[in-house]
């Protein structure tokens, strides 16, 4: 039996020539006059304008929260995998279908929701606000909007994991006499490594990136709760274009770099599993 080249789609060259001209059109050409934008205005301009108090402070910002949230996020998503894989309730359908609404709702839709729940007047803020737990206009704000942003990522991430995962293995460790930790810690989370790193990087570098969530709920406060976009933006505002570039090559090489630590995840989850 002769050996089929799957690889290759009939008319190879054509797609491959339309799939490069859309790349560059949507990826390569954009990014490449950002480099530009942000070269025009000299090296000493660019350092002294990503490395600024004020630039410093919202880098602080943007990756010391975006980090916490997408921590978080390990735990609840691994949480919320394991009970929708494991166990059968009412209204499943219904649960694991809101894991989903992050990724639907516009962001800032939810930094508006968020604000009025727990500003001082809020529904929610009117009960804790006297406790002394104030989650607007904090960073314990924007990590409480980034963990909603990014918990798809990590639920969704390792959900296929579990649902694929060989219910033997789990039987012979608890037939050696293993506990339920000891079956988890030794067994199952191993194998689970590889997802949790991946979601995690989704999670962080979406969080790196966001702003319509964080906007409402941060008080935009320079040196204290400002992040990178909001500083990109206010550039912008003051017709800076080539200091709001500058600061966007930032972020833009942190998730770039991003998606590299991604695909390697993934590259070594597939032999792992191979």
């Amino acid at each position: 039996m002769s050996s089929v080249n799957r690889k290759v789609l009939p008319g190879f060259s054509l797609t491959l020539g339309y799939s490069m001209f859309y790349m560059s059109m949507l990826v390569l050409i954009p990014v490449a006059a950002t480099f530009a934008r942000g070269a025009s205005i000299g090296w000493n301009e660019f350092f002294k304008t990503v490395w600024s108090e004020r630039a410093r402070s919202a880098y602080a910002v943007t990756f010391g929260t975006s980090f916490v949230a997408a921590l978080i996020n390990v735990f609840l998503g691994l949480l919320i995998a394991w009970v929708l894989v494991r166990y059968k309730f009412p209204m499943k359908r219904i649960f694991d279908s809101l894991i989903d609404v992050p990724l639907a709702l516009p962001t800032s839709v939810a930094g508006l929701v968020y604000s009025t729940l727990y500003v001082e007047s809020g529904w929610l803020g009117q009960y804790l606000v006297p406790m002394g737990i104030q989650l607007v206009y904090t960073r314990l704000g924007i990590i409480l909007v980034l963990t909603f942003i990014g918990l798809p990522f990590i639920v969704r991430t390792v959900q296929p994991v579990l649902e694929d995962m060989d219910p033997d293995a789990e039987e012979a460790a608890g037939c050696l006499g293993a506990t339920r930790w000891q079956t988890f810690r030794h067994v199952i989370l191993p194998t689970l490594y590889p997802s949790l790193l991946t979601g995690f990087s989704l999670g962080f570098a979406r969080g790196l990136g966001e702003y319509g969530s964080v906007v409402f709920v941060s008080g935009n406060l320079p040196h204290k709760t400002e992040i990178a976009a909001v500083l990109i933006v206010a550039r912008l505002e003051e017709y800076a274009y080539g200091e709001a570039t500058a600061i966007a090559i930032v972020l833009l090489v942190f998730s770039f770099s991003m998606l590299i630590v991604i695909n390697t995840l993934e590259s070594w989850s597939k032999r792992h599993h191979a």
